[in-house]
């Protein structure tokens, strides 16, 4: 049988091993993909760590994926040979449960295939897919670039297209980091006053590049009084990881508007009374299903927004793993098959 070498995890907080397997035939429904790109996604400590119910070791992490379709299962329309393919952190859904039949496939009930989790996703030469899971990648974009827009791109560029916010309304985006770096450059590319908070002076440039409008630096002012003195954000996307920032800015929310969580922290304080008074909200967005992907990327090389990756060959994965969990990378860590 031909190999090809793959990273896994072998335990719940075991080390990576670099290992050869049998090159993977895709059954039913199912595609394989040679991979050309992965992102390595701070979601990938789910696997690494075991923080999911039920994982089946050793595991393959990965689920911002590029590669290229070259085998395709039975029973699979609409895919050929040779086309390039992303792979998200939605790995497919049953489509027949009551929330696939409402059009909630993200939250199948009887069937929530998460790729990299319950299946080995793309820190791999090549990997097997559900046809379901598949986003076409536009020509404009490098297999590099589009790989972190299959979750940080996704995650944010839904959240704020179905946040209820329209061109010229104030958006607030809370941390410029690995989400909060694309969630800028959608928010003003979707046509939003977009400002920018962050701590520190120096990340007003980088604000400023990225297309916000404003910069609020939360360590010389209070967030929320900034945006009130602007009218209010009717949204503030929450990429950052501290529920303290996140309880800092909601009194930034205009009268109807959403905190919108995407960031992940600890715990999160909520004040009451401010959202029964103004009909605020504070809401969470799960990142999107394949075709939310294949619209991330489309809209992403249309109007220019990319990521800004940090780039490692595959022998480095442990290397590239360790970088994107010390919070150090600026902003996303890419692993290149043929690097």
């Amino acid at each position: 049988m031909p190999k090809m070498r793959a990273a896994q995890v072998p335990y719940a907080k075991g080390p990576f091993e670099l290992i050869e397997r049998d090159i993977p035939q895709p059954s039913i429904g199912q595609v394989r993909v040679k991979v050309q790109a992965c992102g390595v996604c701070h979601s990938d400590s789910v696997t690494k760590e075991g923080l999911f119910p039920n994982i089946q070791y050793p595991r393959v992490p990965g689920h911002e994926v590029i590669g290229i379709l070259d085998a395709i299962g039975s029973g699979v329309a609409g895919w050929g040979i040779d086309q390039r393919v992303g792979v998200g952190w939605h790995g497919g859904n049953c489509g027949y449960c009551d929330s696939c039949r409402r059009g909630d496939a993200f939250a199948c009930e009887t069937e929530t295939l998460v790729t990299g989790v319950t299946h080995d996703g793309g820190y791999a030469e090549y990997m097997i897919a559900p046809a379901s899971a598949l986003a076409r990648v536009p020509d404009d974009l490098s297999s590099v670039e589009a790989a972190p827009l299959m979750c940080a791109g996704i995650t944010t560029f839904n959240a704020l297209r179905n946040s209820g916010a329209r061109p010229g309304d104030t958006v607030a985006v809370l941390g410029i980091g690995g989400l909060g770096h694309l969630g800028v450059q959608f928010a003003a590319k979707l046509g939003f006053r977009t400002v920018a908070i962050a701590r520190g002076q120096d990340k007003s440039p980088l604000a400023q590049q990225l297309g916000a409008h404003h910069y609020i630096d939360s360590q010389t002012e209070d967030p929320a009084a900034a945006l009130q003195k602007m009218g209010g954000a009717k949204v503030i996307l929450a990429t950052a990881t501290s529920g303290a920032a996140m309880s800092a800015v909601q009194g930034g929310l205009a009268v109807r508007g959403t905190l919108l969580i995407v960031g992940v922290p600890d715990a999160l304080e909520v004040n009451p009374l401010p959202l029964i008074m103004g009909s605020r909200s504070v809401q969470g967005w799960y990142s999107g299903t394949s075709i939310d992907s294949q619209e991330t990327l489309a809209f992403s090389a249309l109007t220019g927004v990319r990521s800004m990756n940090e780039i490692y060959p595959f022998d480095r994965v442990a290397e590239a793993y360790e970088r994107m969990m010390s919070g150090g990378a600026r902003f996303r860590v890419v692993l290149k098959m043929d690097g």
